[in-house]
């Protein structure tokens, strides 16, 4: 390939960059295309607690009463039982992390977009619960028929009363047990056929039940007993939907319920003193799980496997089934080993967890903050307005004092921003999305800084080349030659501060570093690749007869 075919290819795979970033970061500029501004509406920036508004909180752990040896391991089940939590809240992109003020040890949260501080801070607070539970009996399954009848005979009592004309939507709110209906009237929307379990199913979609009509006697599902009352039919053959609405009245099962299912044996968290991964055969087998008990759980543990033998005892984490390993023999001493099908991953996974039940670390609230999210919004409009006359400014700068590469350099800068931006955007698809913050927002300002001076070396060195009567293409080259040391320098140092601050830092520091170092990648990129294929393209035999449109010209000092 040619040099000049070579230098168009390379040209326009950066228009193709500038695009592609451009429209990530700004889709706006496809409103005419509702399908593609859409899909890139899509992506949106993760905005930190300070942007968008929640709650701070921060927890003083006390590990006085835990060993050195497993204080790590304590916290850092701790941290895993409150991320869980606040995982299960509906937060997005929480904030739980490990931090240190002076001997303490603390847990900070942090709950982007969540209001009710009380109810916040009464979910983080609640100590895990791990217990080990044993099959129903029959007291139990006698109290699931009970309900089940009662159930039953609530059902037939709203029958009659819809029957005897009372209003179907009003009872559907004051007595349905379907919290995804009820508030509508019992109201379902269109549906084909197949969408309901087939009891159902079959029911509203008999035409022997007509529009408006209600079901004469009740429906029993997994789910509980319906009455049903059909609305409305469109369509016909494959394309036939049925509208209606139902009241529920739901019903226990053993089946479908473990909490029903296994009864509590008093055998808890508190009397594990701990769980590990060990393996058969001396290591050679496959991973297992071993769990020991204090002295109180070994006599609680010897009775409940001496008359479960044969039966599975079920473990629970906040009334969450983890496992029900079956009981071949009575255990005595205390020692229980969980065989099973385990990976490594696995095994180790499960014995996380039974360790945040058997090492929950007492906690105590020493600092809360309501975070407005009009402040934050104030502060974010103030930072963006900064940053735009900032960037206003190092724009009419750099043209006015370098010229056509200052015309370049301001290319570079926006494309540089879009980037970084489609950056922001593009991180919520992995696994580590990049939240914004204040913070961070002054780390990518700062960053614009850094990538202006890496044009400002080359520029200077090539204004140094053009004094001592060097042509204008040989004069470029040498200026991305001897800047480059420089360049790199600069940037490398800048990197290692923002490793330091990643490493000992927390919270704000560490959001500003992490975007402030994407930031100096970036721009190293910008204005090593992007900045050199630029001034490639456009630099021609012209400039060398007219160097003065180039750049500002120097003066030689004799």
């Amino acid at each position: 390939m040619k040099r000049e075919h070579k230098i168009r290819w390379q040209f326009g795979a950066v228009l193709l960059l500038a695009l592609v970033s451009g429209l990530i970061s700004y889709p706006q500029a496809l409103s005419f295309w509702p399908g593609g501004f859409n899909l890139l509406n899509q992506l949106q920036v993760n905005r930190g607690l300070d942007l968008q508004g929640g709650i701070h909180l921060e927890y003083a752990a006390d590990l006085s009463n835990i060993e050195p040896a497993k204080q790590t391991e304590a916290l850092q089940a701790a941290e895993a039982v409150i991320e869980r939590r606040v995982n299960a809240f509906g937060v997005g992109e929480p904030l739980v992390q490990l931090a240190t003020a002076g001997d303490e040890k603390r847990i900070i949260v942090e709950l982007p977009g969540i209001k009710n501080i009380e109810e916040a801070k009464n979910l983080i607070k609640e100590t895990p619960f791990l217990e080990f539970r044993e099959q129903a009996g029959d007291e139990v399954k006698k109290q699931v028929e009970e309900y089940n009848a009662n159930a039953k005979k609530e059902a037939e009592d709203i029958l009659a009363r819809v029957k005897a004309g009372d209003d179907f939507a009003t009872l559907a709110k004051a007595m349905s047990e379907d919290p995804g209906s009820k508030d509508q009237g019992g109201e379902l929307d269109f549906v084909k056929k197949g969408t309901f379990v087939p009891e159902f199913d079959e029911v509203v979609f008999s035409d022997d039940l007509k529009p408006g009509q209600i079901k004469d006697s009740l429906i029993e599902t997994d789910y509980g007993y319906h009455v049903i009352k059909k609305l409305e039919v469109r369509g016909e053959g494959d394309d036939k939907e049925v509208k209606s609405a139902h009241i529920l009245r739901l019903k226990q099962s053993l089946q479908s319920d473990p909490l029903l299912a296994y009864q509590p044996t008093g055998l808890s968290g508190k009397n594990l003193k701990s769980a590990s991964v060990t393996y058969q055969q001396q290591g050679l087998g496959s991973p297992q799980i071993q769990l020991q008990f204090d002295a109180e759980g070994t006599a609680l543990f010897a009775e409940i496997t001496k008359r479960n033998i044969g039966k599975p005892v079920a473990i629970f984490l906040d009334n969450e089934l983890l496992q029900a390993p079956t009981i071949q023999t009575e255990i005595p001493n205390g020692q229980a080993v969980i065989t099973g099908n385990y990976t490594v991953a696995e095994a180790t996974a499960q014995v996380k967890r039974l360790n945040e039940g058997a090492l929950p670390v007492p906690i105590e609230l020493v600092g809360q903050q309501s975070v407005d999210a009009s402040l934050g919004q104030v502060a974010l409009d103030q930072s963006l307005k900064a940053g735009f006359v900032g960037l206003l400014a190092v724009a009419v700068f750099m043209v006015l004092f370098y010229r056509f590469l200052g015309v370049i350099a301001v290319f570079a800068l926006l494309l540089y921003s879009a980037m970084l931006l489609a950056l922001f955007k593009l991180s919520v698809l992995t696994p580590f999305p990049i939240t914004v913050t204040l913070s961070g927002i002054a780390g990518f300002i700062l960053s614009i800084g850094i990538a202006v001076d890496a044009n400002v070396l080359i520029f200077e060195r090539t204004r140094e080349e053009l004094s001592f009567g060097k042509g204008a293409i040989k004069s470029i080259k040498e200026g991305f030659r001897r800047a480059w040391p420089s360049i790199r320098d600069g940037h490398v140092s800048t990197l290692l501060t923002t490793f330091i601050l990643v490493g000992l830092g927390t919270g704000f520091v560490k959001g500003f570093a992490i975007i402030l170092a994407l930031g100096v990648l970036l721009s190293l990129f910008t204005a090593v690749v992007l900045v050199r294929i630029t001034t490639t393209f456009f630099i021609g035999e012209w400039m060398e007869r007219h160097p003065w449109i180039l750049v500002s010209p120097k003066k030689r000092i004799e």
